[in-house]
């Protein structure tokens, strides 16, 4: 049986690389922040990077894909040839999009972009070419590393990227001639390169303790069982990614459109920060928990004291004039964009709890091989986000980032409702466990 101490031990790594990963964007934005036509690149950044993290979202859920089948030397090997594939797809579906006829169709006609943000976005996005196939292949041999108790090595292979992040990103600031939204993305790519070639050599050890474990007593995973098991997820990612653009093309449509697309990248950056912390919790509980449920307790247990935590620490800083500096800054806005910026963050205030509550209840829907539910959730959360917004674009004059903000958390506070009741339920076919 698992301590709190030992879930801490488990999950402290897991949490720094999250938290880290949550460090890159205000340093990108506010690189991007300091270059000429900061509202325009800020945009540019923002929906090119949405965009990436949508064709890149079928990746994602690799990792709990890993954690959770690896259980083998023949399953990790199946599992790579499967991460193979969807590398490959991913990176197909990013030079799609870069083809200039789909690009003007997608970025003037779907997303409905300022001439001056479409413009400036092209090549930022050609420049993410190579970034969810590097994500893809980290990811992999991610799971491989926390399934094996490797964790601190995870949180190395980040600080790699958060250290090439800082090298690279002030050599193109110091440039001082390349666009602001190539700056960011060419930072970006070359730090998750890099971090995936050092996760995979990190990973040897991993990759030996195979040879040296008991034989498994279930079957070496097969393609099928994979793709089962990492299709309702992947879906989940791909219906979540939605969001960004989604809420892009809104605010597109709404008044202040290039300082509300300028402005929503810095403010979820910002609050992401203290989401991270929850984020890693789901990867958390698909390891510790158990197929019975018997570390359920004690992982809730210490989500309960992350999410007083997080939220505390969020709101000492978003009610405060610690905000207005942090934005002016660290992340170099200007007094007009910082005034578009810190209402939206106060609303967002519900989010780092909600993360944790998220993230736990998933995996308990995980462990009971229960993963379509998780996708049924993303979609419900989308679709209030939607909702809202419909409801916002055509009912007031609420500027785009505040409505977004609104909406995404009407849209969080339902998925994790949701959530609760459906793990409420498979926590119930174990009757020993207690459950919220």
């Amino acid at each position: 049986m698992k301590s709190p101490r030992d879930v801490l031990r488990f999950w402290i790594p897991l949490s720094l690389t999250w938290m880290m990963m949550s460090i890159e964007g205000p340093i990108l934005t506010s690189a991007i922040a300091r270059l000429p036509f900061d509202a325009v690149n800020l945009a540019a950044y923002g929906v090119a990077l949405a965009l990436a993290m949508l064709i890149e979202s079928p990746v994602i859920q690799l990792l709990s894909t890993s954690v959770a089948l690896a259980r083998d030397a023949a399953s990790m090997d199946m599992l790579r040839r499967f991460t193979r594939r969807v590398n490959i797809g991913v990176t197909l579906g990013m030079i799609l999009v870069t083809i200039p006829p789909v690009y003007d169709v997608l970025a003037l006609y779907v997303i409905d972009l300022p001439l001056e943000v479409e413009a400036a976005m092209y090549w930022g996005l050609v420049c993410l070419i190579p970034w969810p196939g590097a994500i893809g292949y980290r990811r992999f041999y991610q799971g491989i590393m926390i399934r094996h108790g490797f964790t601190r090595q995870v949180a190395y292979g980040t600080v790699m990227r958060l250290v090439t992040i800082v090298v690279v990103g002030l050599i193109l600031l110091m440039v001082g001639t390349i666009p602001g939204v190539i700056v960011g993305t060419v930072t970006l790519t070359t730090a998750v390169i890099l971090e995936a070639m050092a996760t995979r050599y990190m990973a040897r050890e991993a990759i030996k303790a195979y040879a040296h474990q008991p034989p498994s007593s279930q079957p070496p995973a097969t393609m099928r069982e994979i793709t089962k098991f990492w299709l309702p997820l992947a879906a989940t990612s791909a219906i979540g990614f939605v969001v960004t653009p989604m809420l892009a093309t809104f605010m597109s449509r709404m008044p202040n459109a290039i300082e509300s697309l300028a402005v929503l990248p810095v403010v979820d950056s910002f609050v992401f920060f203290f989401r991270s912390f929850g984020f890693s919790y789901q990867e958390v509980g698909v390891a510790l928990i158990g197929q019975r449920f018997e570390g359920y307790a004690v992982v809730r247990r210490v989500g309960v004291w992350i999410m007083l935590a997080t939220t505390a620490a969020l709101v000492a800083i978003a009610f405060t004039p610690l905000l207005d500096v942090l934005f002016e800054v660290a992340y170099g806005l200007n007094p007009l964009l910082t005034g578009f910026a810190i209402p939206p963050t106060m609303v967002l205030i519900v989010l780092p709890s909600l993360a944790v509550a998220y993230s736990l209840h998933r995996s308990v829907l995980i462990s009971a091989r229960q993963n379509v539910k998780v996708a049924i959730s993303t979609a419900l959360e989308v679709s209030g986000i939607a909702l809202v917004m419909v409801i916002l674009v055509s009912t007031t004059s609420l500027q785009g980032a505040m409505a977004a903000a609104t909406a995404m958390a009407v849209g969080r506070i339902g998925s994790t409702v949701y959530l609760w009741v459906t793990a409420r339920k498979a926590l119930r076919s174990q009757p020993s466990v207690r459950y919220l």
